[in-house]
């Protein structure tokens, strides 16, 4: 399997510490002439190019005050601009924070104030969510991608500087992004991660993925999918941006563009199986396809590795923690994929520990809060020391994830510690209901979560989108639930709909269907 070189010391340079930034710009210059990037457009942009452009939009960034420590914020679609200036702020040294149009204003606005950036550089096509944004908070400078009576034009300025490479500044210890937990409203935690940390998590992204990866990006840069791109990058391979996840178009791309490496949050990946043109779509030159973010269906994903054949990676992770385990193509068996689906073994360079209550390790197969130790690890929450002192203890991160292992070290998730619902008679995990409600026949896509009852405590929703041609109802959903987890699993509701909300990044959006159908007569 290829693997890839991560940053460090050049040769003659004895303890420099050189960014993962400046090791992607040495891997374009190896060879300039080769596609790098190919836009939403079809625009291809060629290596040597967009690294003159990358030191181009330093030198502007630099013009403007942006220094090692400063804060550039980024509200922007998939674009190769956007990679470009991010590589651009990390440069100077300077952390990104990573803006999202489908945010809530408010919490727009939160973390852009809680963040105080130098520059915030926004794209034209985002002119409502930014006209929303600078409304509530207008840091000093606002720049664009091209002209726009939001700020300067970016691009432009940029243009006109030179693309004399410029000294890289970061330090290890320094942010190189903050990046925040989801959320629909309020200010979501912002994680700080570090340069050092940044390369660790790069090393093994894109293993199997061909020599060199050719990297589809359907999802949002500004999370799983801008890691994959930094690794494919500094591999040599290239990166195609799509500016959202359409299935058909995304196997269309697949085989006109020869593509390599996918990244798929479960309910992508679902999507992708059930469009009408997978059976006949020529997927052949796919090496890896990575899954994770969200649970996954055993079943789908044994159905997957039918139509896709051994190219399943399976991950777990948090921002707080980096990478916590893999799962490779050979351990996708039936028996590893059982009611619960195994999210794999500890990563390199790192350990897990299941923990009760009281912080004490518990035995193989018993289930507990999943605590990791690694060189991932964040350096902590934004502004929010006693936060951090509560979720980092003694060099390990609670997760807050329920899991247990097994005696061979497989790492198995129950849910979330906050996701858990309190009903009469005990807890209910979203997590374990939806992997039953996705085997009934009846169901294509689910989605499980509490919601306040009328006597004070909660109860068990669940919104299916119903599989094609078949039929879902109440009684016969909580009917085959009784049967095979008991009466306390039982849905109290049943939403059946057309599809299942994703947040910004693709994961089911469990706060929108709480607050859609807590109260009678709304619907999401």
């Amino acid at each position: 399997m290829s693997s890839c070189p991560t940053a460090q010391a050049p040769a003659g340079a004895p303890g420099r510490f050189v960014s993962y930034a400046e090791s992607i710009l040495d891997a374009l210059a190896e060879d300039p002439l080769r596609v790098a990037l190919t836009g939403a457009d079809g625009r291809e942009t060629a290596a040597g190019p967009f690294r003159d452009g990358v030191h181009r939009m330093a030198r502007e960034l630099a013009s403007r005050g942006v220094r090692r420590g400063g804060t550039v914020a980024l509200l922007s679609g998939n674009r190769p601009e956007a990679l470009a200036a991010r590589y651009a702020a990390n440069l100077l040294g300077a952390r990104i924070v990573f803006l999202y149009e489908g945010m809530a204003p408010a919490a727009l606005a939160g973390i852009t104030a809680s963040v105080e950036p130098a520059v915030l550089i926004v794209e034209p096509e985002a002119r409502e969510a930014a006209d929303e944004l600078l409304s509530h908070v207008r840091p000093p400078t606002v720049l664009a991608f091209g002209p726009s009576p939001l700020g300067d034009d970016f691009l432009a300025c940029a243009a006109r500087r030179s693309a004399e490479p410029v000294p890289g500044a970061a330090r290890p210890d320094d942010d190189w992004c903050i990046r925040h937990t989801g959320g629909t409203t309020g200010v979501p935690k912002g994680i700080r991660m570090a340069f050092a940390a940044y390369p660790l998590a790069l090393a093994r992204v894109v293993v199997g993925a061909g020599s060199p990866p050719r990297f589809l990006a359907s999802s949002t840069l500004a999370h799983f999918a801008g890691m994959v791109a930094d690794a494919t990058l500094l591999c040599g391979g290239s990166v195609v941006l799509h500016r959202a996840f359409d299935p058909g178009e995304v196997l269309a791309a697949v085989e006109r563009e020869r593509i390599t490496c996918l990244w798929l949050l479960p309910p992508l990946l679902h999507r992708l199986l059930d469009h009408p043109a997978a059976a006949t779509t020529d997927l052949s030159s796919l090496r890896r396809i990575t899954y994770g973010g969200s649970p996954a269906s055993p079943a789908r994903l044994l159905q997957a590795k039918e139509l896709f054949g051994p190219v399943l990676y399976g991950g777990y992770g948090q921002s707080e923690a980096g990478h916590i385990t893999e799962l490779a193509p050979e351990e996708h068996t039936p028996d590893r994929l059982t009611a619960h689906a195994t999210v794999g073994r500890p990563a390199p360079g790192v350990e897990i520990a299941v923990r009760d209550e009281d912080g004490n390790p518990v035995a193989p197969g018993r289930t507990g809060e999943v605590t990791v130790r690694s060189p991932q690890a964040m350096t902590g929450y934004w502004r929010q020391p006693e936060l951090t002192a509560e979720v980092l203890r003694d060099g390990w991160v609670r997760t807050g994830d329920v899991g247990y292992l097994d005696d061979e070290g497989f790492l198995y998730l129950v849910d979330r510690l906050k996701d858990m619902i309190i009903v009469v008679g005990g807890h209910v995990y979203p997590t374990e209901l939806e992997e039953l409600l996705l085997t009934h026949p009846g169901v294509a896509a689910c989605a499980v979560f509490g919601v306040p009852g009328r006597d004070g405590g909660e109860e068990v929703h669940a919104a299916v989108v119903p599989a094609p041609g078949g039929s879902v109802t109440t009684g016969s959903l909580r009917e085959f639930v009784t049967a095979r987890k008991g009466a306390m699993y039982a849905p109290g509701a049943v939403h059946v709909r057309s599809a299942i909300p994703l947040t910004p990044v693709g994961k089911p959006d469990k706060k929108l269907l709480r607050a859609a159908y807590a109260a009678p007569g709304r619907t999401a």
